[in-house]
């Protein structure tokens, strides 16, 4: 019964995609990146938070309330919410007054299409990386919930969703968003009270909560370190990770995809500030799951498997505590979640792959059809390149998180003078991203097996040796903000170079491509 709930939906799913397709069938190009710049405010504003609401929120919020506290649970929805008022108060209006295509065209406006070509690189993978994610997502919910084999749930999901992606573009995936949305509404708001009662209701599992993890309650840090659950490294980490969030929300083509579509640059701020609030409203229900998950009463095999896999903590609770149709109500949830994210970064990789790398650098003179083929063709191969890297994700929230710090660290300096500063040139570029690079990678990187290569600060845990991968390895943990440097360095190097060079390299105009 449940797989045939599953089927049915990505039936449904596939049915909304195929309709909405015709919108975008006899257009340009233009139809399957942007919609034709025409859709309504509250369709971009329903696509656009359902793009941020995806599995990794939903899991990964319940997944840092389980086996951290409140303020590792929350971080993800307040700082993504952030990141999209921010982008709506200092750069939507901007963005779309230009009529820019992708993320990449200010970059290739200021700096050229050559190096606008390496900047792509890192915007296309954080996409590819996120699509990964949320396979992972989808394929762990359905695990727990059908016990259905993880890579035939990643394989059916990852079709459906590119299919109907091919099919219309942005048309299908806004539209088709729009139902999923609803229905993860509709899933958490009829699963969280189930799973509270489960748990003694609202009141019983926050006390049981903070009695067990006094400082845990709080949805940030406290000021000063508290026992064990929160050390300076754990402070500073916090802050870091938080400040990443926020800002490295901000420079993603599947955000500014919604950006340039909306009808006016006034639609386009207004769709990107709602959403802001919308998205972090989506984030209380996770949470107080995420909580619950820690007040239930497991059974001892359910725990060990939770100790080792704790962003299992919502699907596991939904199916211990919830009745059977609630539950797959709550995986219709999840899954809905999932494939509207999943399209929506399948579709913003494939358009800056070929907008800015196949029509702008190697054909500018591809004809309508021609680009519209190569589209479509992007969207499936970069599907199957996601497809091949979902098997080897470690965590869902730390996958989640990595993705936005690539584009934090790299891009937000670009985005940022590229829009606002008419002496930055290539040069500037250049340097700042090369050294906000080193610097980033010199603090090394858990999920690539990148141990510590520069001698930031550090919180040392037994005897000190002498290398930065030889404190990482006697369980020495940095303390310093040092992806939050890594973009700072970025920030301050571009204009100062900039200016320093700009006989050997004349700033360019910011004008739109066409």
């Amino acid at each position: 019964m449940g797989l045939s709930i599953v089927f049915g939906l990505l039936a449904v799913f596939l049915i909304i995609g195929a309709i909405s397709a015709r919108k975008a069938k006899g257009g340009t190009d233009a139809d399957l990146i942007v919609a034709g710049r025409s859709m309504p405010l509250w369709i971009a504003l329903l696509t656009m938070t359902a793009t941020w609401v995806d599995g990794g929120y939903l899991l990964g919020t319940a997944e840092g309330a389980f086996k951290s506290n409140l303020a590792v649970g929350a971080q993800g929805g307040l700082c993504f919410g952030i990141s999209l008022i921010l982008g709506g108060l200092f750069f939507a209006r901007r963005m779309r007054q230009l009529r820019f295509t992708t993320l990449i065209d200010p970059f290739e406006a200021r700096y050229g299409k050559h190096w606008a070509a390496v900047l792509f690189i890192p915007a296309m993978l954080a996409e590819v990386f996120w699509s990964a994610e949320l396979l992972v997502a989808a394929g762990s919910s359905f695990g727990v919930l059908l016990g259905v084999n993880l890579t035939l749930a990643i394989l059916l999901s990852a079709l459906v969703v590119t299919i109907y992606t091919a099919m219309g573009g942005l048309w299908s995936v806004a539209l088709t968003d729009v139902f999923q949305l609803g229905l993860v509404a509709l899933g958490l708001a009829i699963a969280l009270p189930f799973i509270l009662r489960a748990t003694g209701g609202l009141e019983a599992s926050f006390l049981h909560y903070v009695a067990a993890r006094p400082a845990g309650g709080s949805l940030i840090p406290p000021a000063n370190p508290v026992a064990q659950e929160w050390t300076w490294p754990t402070i500073v980490n916090w802050w870091d990770v938080s400040i990443m969030l926020a800002l490295g929300g901000i420079p993603w083509n599947c955000y500014f995809q919604r950006v340039l579509s909306c009808k006016t640059p006034t639609h386009a701020q207004w769709m990107s500030i709602l959403s802001g609030l919308l998205t972090m409203s989506f984030m209380v229900p996770p949470l107080l799951i995420g909580m619950a998950a820690f007040s239930y009463s497991w059974p001892s095999e359910l725990m060990a498997r939770l100790h080792a896999e704790p962003s299992d903590a919502l699907p596991l609770l939904l199916k211990q505590a919830t009745p059977r149709w609630v539950a797959l109500l709550g995986l219709a949830a999840i899954i809905a979640a999932v494939t509207s994210s999943f399209s929506a970064s399948i579709l913003s990789a494939a358009s800056m792959f070929s907008w800015n790398c196949c029509k702008r650098l190697i054909r500018p003179d591809i004809s309508t059809r021609n680009m519209k083929r190569v589209i479509r063709a992007s969207i499936v191969l970069l599907g199957g390149g996601a497809l091949v890297m979902a098997l080897k994700a470690q965590s869902v929230q730390a996958l989640w998180f990595f993705t936005s710090d690539l584009v934090f660290v790299l891009l937000f300096p670009q985005l940022v003078y590229a829009l606002f500063d008419k002496k930055s040139n290539r040069i500037g570029s250049m340097v700042a991203f090369g050294v906000s690079l080193i610097l980033r990678l010199g603090g090394g990187e858990p999920l690539l097996g990148l141990k510590p290569m520069l001698a930031y600060p550090v919180w040392f845990a037994g005897v000190i040796p002498g290398s930065p991968a030889e404190w990482y390895d006697a369980g020495g943990a940095l303390l310093f903000p040092f992806k939050t440097a890594a973009a700072l360095a970025g920030l301050i190097l571009l204009p100062v170079v900039s200016r320093l060079t700009a006989r050997f390299e004349a700033p360019r105009e910011l004008v739109n491509l066409e």
